[in-house]
């Protein structure tokens, strides 16, 4: 999110921003409680009466650090070694769950971190693998910390995007930002989300 407010907030600086970084329940529960204005999410919720504003297209991956140790790959880097997993609550951590269950995947042990962040770093220093958000790894993958391990059923294909409940009647400000993310998404997507070799 922060490269879709920067330049925003730069061009709007009377405009004051309450970020919090949480899990999908949470997320739902803010909304649900007129507490955000808008919440992002990559799976649209049930039995709630939403507008969206579709994002970025994100893909998740199998990853792993990338050191001349690391040598599993697809399916033995989830069943040999340590796999990560987000906290119970996350939609990413639902995504793994199915893809595993589906795939009939054995997992020796597992780990739980709280956050997206807290499991790229935890893959990085070579605690284990994890299935990761591409959104949210670029950087590591270009500057060689992690790489991706391609494996059958791989990547999984989701949208982020913004949402709101349609019985809300925005203020002007998110009517602004709004406008803001229709005119310059698509060169914010190419400035900071396209991978070299990866479109």
């Amino acid at each position: 999110m922060p490269y879709f407010l920067g330049d925003y907030l730069k061009q709007n600086s009377g405009v004051d921003l309450t970020m919090d970084v949480t899990n999908y329940s949470q997320v739902l529960s803010s909304l649900l409680q007129y507490e955000i204005d808008f919440a992002l999410i990559s799976d649209d919720p049930e039995n709630i009466k939403f507008e969206k504003f579709d994002l970025i297209q994100n893909e998740l991956f199998l990853v792993g650090s990338n050191t001349s140790s690391n040598t599993l790959s697809g399916e033995k880097a989830i069943t040999e070694s340590t796999f990560l997993f987000r906290e119970e609550g996350s939609r990413t951590r639902l995504v793994m769950e199915n893809f595993i269950a589906k795939n009939k995947i054995k997992i020796k042990k597992k780990i739980e971190l709280t956050s997206n962040e807290a499991v790229k770093q935890a893959v990085i220093a070579g605690i284990g693998y994890s299935i990761m958000p591409l959104i949210g790894i670029r950087n590591e993958i270009e500057n060689g910390l992690l790489k991706i391990i391609p494996m059958k059923g791989l990547p999984i294909q989701t949208t982020w995007r913004l949402i709101w409940l349609k019985e809300k009647r925005l203020s002007p400000i998110a009517e602004s930002y709004l406008q803001y993310l229709e005119k310059e998404k698509e060169t914010i997507i190419k400035n900071y989300f396209s991978l070299p070799n990866h479109q």
